[in-house]
């Protein structure tokens, strides 16, 4: 993997130090130093805490963006001590209806959806149980707890909202996308200043709490921290919220109001927020570190993804400029991250009042996890920032038609798999799509067979392991028409990507119909048949002059077909023997590139099956990189 290196240079305690490493990897090293084995906090026994989810929703953003599979294994590492092979979760206690538990379930989401094994669907039924049960305000809201009852908290619709989105995107609940969109629209109702925009804490709907107006039912104040959760919530949630449900809009314009009432509150003097920031002249009023790391994270996303203008990208760099500059600092050679409040909340045991001073007096510490955990996830949405420009405006299309398999899921719903962009098993492209949208591009799929109408806005157009009938009952086989579309598109300025597979494992007549075209033949023939974990049977050596590959060196591709040339093809890449192993094509303004094996899906991209020597995930960035470099902008 090609180290990702920047250089900072920041100003902390009166001196100076060159940081000359990405600051997230040096602070996820400091995480996995102070949390080994469990998620223990101030030397108490290890709980099933909110807290860990933040910090590791942060390490997949690492593992997503690296390839390196250390950053997976710790996700793996710490949910497994709490998560039992029946699917038991240690500590956990449903009975409390504590919103708060619900966090860690996409930990638990991704952990199934990447090994399929059952505990960890268990465990996030079990999650998912309890809000089917969640107590709720009169219109429907979560209770923020048993123990708070009529009460809903910012706090809340980030512990809970991702998950029952993801959850219910999986299981095909359909009808739980009202219900997470009202949480929303809810809470804003309740909860925000329509003089300022900013949303208070929280919202007791009796009426009855000491801090809750007796109008209104908000508490006192705003938080930052609590609005920072609302804010990732709402960025997170529409990561699984259906592109065409009718109710989008209504969550996009709650995310454009937060980010505009949380710009107007940013201090100009060092791009941070308040701690309470609706009271920025308030004696000891500080500014406070998470909440900070969640604002960029929101805004930078938000941007990233098109939900906010991109007007709004400034008001991200300079916070993230002020976290580097404020809150980092180098304790013998291990990164700290410093200012974050520990902890505030309303009502319980001592009474919580919600008011300026009361959240003055909670303490704020160095390497609090909720801290930690957000500056992680700030740090993987702002390494995007610099890469965003080479796919910018660029669609990449990923066939769903010549490969086109299906299964039945543990719903009993069949789904699609097998090279597609959703599937995080080991037969997915999770990792490829996470790359090309890594340097800015949108990846979208194609059901449907490739007419003209089809292909007009993609700039690549990716097919992958043509269907046998073993593979599929009725398989699209491609024909004339179907290859003329995509060559005239090609001719017009696309880039497309043809990524076959060896003998008996794709279908190669048809297919060579498309090929053909460009002068490329898939052969029907199998090498580097590999045995067993005998992996230098399939191991390729890149040259330092590779003109696509320029950082990979040591990389794996196994039992894949061979390529036979005409004019214009070129052979990119032979192996010692002779066989042209990756071809490429120009045909008039556009570009091909075709390899016998579907190579870059997630068993051998992701980092978690080859040893650390091979550079599989470098080699699809640097593919990814030449193929955006291809394209044209469509839109």
């Amino acid at each position: 993997m090609k180290k990702i290196t920047i250089v900072v240079t920041i100003l902390l305690a009166g001196r100076l130090f060159a940081q000359d490493s990405d600051p997230g990897l040096r602070m996820a090293a400091t995480t996995m130093h102070l949390w080994k084995d469990s998620f223990a906090l101030d030397g108490k026994p290890a709980r099933w805490s909110y807290d860990m989810g933040v910090v590791l929703k942060g390490f997949e953003g690492l593992w997503l963006r690296t390839g390196d599979a250390t950053y997976y294994n710790y996700i793996q590492h710490l949910m497994d001590f709490y998560i039992a092979d029946d699917g038991s979760i240690h500590d956990y206690k449903p009975g409390e209806y504590n919103i708060d538990y619900i966090n860690n379930g996409k930990l638990a989401l991704l952990l199934y959806r990447v090994t399929l094994k059952d505990k960890y669907l268990k465990a996030a039924n079990l999650l998912r149980e309890q809000l089917r049960n969640q107590p709720r305000t009169h219109e429907g809201g979560f209770w923020h707890k048993n123990i708070y009852p009529w009460q809903m908290w910012l706090d809340g619709l980030y512990m809970a909202e991702p998950f029952y989105a993801e959850y219910a995107n999986l299981a095909g609940e359909d009808s739980a996308f009202n219900d997470i969109a009202n949480q929303f629209v809810w809470m804003e109702a309740h909860a925000r200043d329509p003089k300022t925009g900013l949303l208070y804490h929280g919202w007791d709907e009796s009426k009855q709490q000491a801090w809750a107006d007796k109008l209104t039912g908000h508490s006192p104040h705003s938080w930052s921290r609590a609005m920072g959760w609302y804010g990732c919530a709402l960025v997170d949630v529409l990561d699984w919220f259906p592109k065409d449900h009718p109710r989008r809009k209504e969550l996009l314009g709650i995310l454009n109001r937060l980010v505009a009432a949380i710009a107007k509150v940013q201090q100009p003097a060092n791009g941070l927020w308040y701690d309470i920031p609706d009271a920025p002249k308030g004696k000891r009023n500080y500014f406070e570190a998470s909440a900070a790391n969640m604002f960029v994270y929101t805004i930078a996303k938000a941007v990233r993804l098109g939900y906010i203008p991109a007007t709004y990208l400034p008001v991200a760099k300079k916070g993230w400029a002020g976290i580097l500059k404020t809150f980092l600092r180098e304790v013998n050679g291990s990164l700290q991250f410093d200012g974050t409040v520990k902890v505030s909340g309303l009502g319980g045991n001592p009474y919580r009042d919600g008011s300026f001073d009361y959240y003055m007096r909670e303490p704020v510490v160095t390497n609090d996890p909720k801290g930690i955990g957000s500056f992680l996830m700030a740090s993987n949405e702002m390494s995007m920032v610099p890469l965003q420009q080479l796919g910018k405006g660029k669609q990449v299309l990923l066939d769903l038609y010549f490969n086109n398999e299906y299964r039945k899921n543990a719903f009993g719903a069949m789904e699609r798999f097998h090279y597609t962009w959703e599937d995080k098993a080991n037969s997915g492209y999770t990792t490829l799509g996470a790359i090309f949208r890594q340097y800015g591009a949108t990846t979208t799929s194609l059901p449907g067979a490739p007419a003209a109408s089809a292909l007009k806005d993609a700039s690549i157009y990716i097919i992958v392991d043509p269907d046998t009938e073993k593979e599929t009952a009725k398989p699209h086989y491609m024909n004339e028409t179907d290859a003329t579309a995509i060559y005239n598109w090609v001719k017009a300025g696309g880039v497309l990507v043809l990524l076959s597979n060896d003998s008996g494992n794709a279908e190669f007549t048809h297919f060579n119909m498309l090929s053909e075209k460009f002068g490329i033949h898939f052969n029907e023939n199998s090498i580097n048949r590999v045995q067993h974990d005998q992996f230098e049977t399939g191991t390729f050596y890149f040259t330092p002059a590779d003109a696509i590959f320029k950082n990979a060196r040591k990389v794996y591709i196994k039992e894949l077909s061979t390529l036979a040339l005409k004019p214009p093809a070129n052979a990119h890449f032979k192996n010692a023997t002779g066989d042209v192993i990756i071809a490429t094509a120009k045909i008039g303004k556009g570009t091909v590139f075709a390899v016998g094996d579907p190579w870059f899906y997630n068993e051998y991209a992701d980092g978690r099956k080859l040893p650390a020597t091979y550079e599989n995930f470098t080699a699809a960035t640097d593919l990814v990189k030449w193929l955006l470099h291809q394209a044209t902008p469509k839109k």
